[in-house]
């Protein structure tokens, strides 16, 4: 289309925006610490035991069968499920 213009002699600019949104969260982002600054001021202070998970190459996730739940404790689970997906707290797994 801007090649149609330049042969009839028009004079074009052209211009490329393009936006990038951070994948890293910020302290500031996360809503609770905005609701109540005073009570979060900062990291927590360094603890006696550090927890770790040490992960083992090539280990694959214990295969079981889901189990049974009432129809209600269903509707619940789905219900607290939705809610902490809408407000980013978890997130699609994409496990094998």
């Amino acid at each position: 289309k801007a090649r149609k213009y330049i042969e009839n002699g028009c004079e074009l600019f052209l211009a490329q925006v393009t936006g990038t949104v951070s994948k890293e969260k910020r302290f500031e982002d996360v809503l609770v610490i905005c609701d109540f600054p005073e009570d979060l001021p900062g990291l927590p202070p360094p603890r006696q035991v550090e927890f770790r998970i040490d992960l083992i190459t090539g280990a694959t996730p214990v295969a079981r069968a889901p189990y049974r739940l009432a129809p209600s404790e269903l509707k619940e689970l789905s219900e607290q499920l939705k809610e902490l997906f809408k407000k980013g707290f978890i997130r699609p797994s994409s496990s094998p």
